[in-house]
């Protein structure tokens, strides 16, 4: 008899550098605690990043971390990750976390889509590449698309 594996899935995150709000918080735990996960990929920044981060590790300390560090350090949290790939610019690195990924949650600071922001862009090309994306607004309502 064979024993089959789960599937697990990768996850990458994408968040505000403003940080997270207690109620995105709460969703992205009760979400994250009913999958099966290895593996998440985040771009390293102060705020959003950070902040799942440290949720990742707290609660679940055997998934494996993959950060994608910013070449500008201004907004970088330097988190201790058990991978930490080469520095590359903001949108690039964005994009290899969408890549990277199999789901993709994303924590933006506003309750609808705006231009000039990192995190709606990389929901946008997680939409294009037809990703599975969680989004997950500041007052908790959450958004699945493909």
């Amino acid at each position: 008899m064979q024993i089959q594996k789960e599937k697990t899935v990768t996850i990458g995150f994408t968040g505000t550098r403003k940080g997270l709000s207690v109620k995105q918080k709460e969703v992205l735990l009760n979400f994250l605690s009913r999958i099966s996960f290895s593996e998440v990929h985040h771009g390293d920044c102060i705020g959003a990043d950070e902040q799942f981060h440290y949720l990742i590790r707290r609660f679940f300390p055997y998934v494996r971390i993959v950060i994608h560090p910013p070449r500008n350090p201004k907004y970088r949290a330097f988190c201790k990750g058990d991978i930490i790939l080469p520095e590359k610019d903001y949108l690039v690195r964005n994009k290899d976390i969408v890549n990277s990924s199999d789901i993709i949650i994303a924590c933006p600071k506003e309750n609808h889509e705006i231009q000039r922001s990192g995190t709606w862009m990389t929901i946008r090309y997680a939409r294009k590449k037809r990703k599975k994306i969680i989004i997950v607004f500041p007052d908790g309502e959450v958004s699945l698309s493909h």
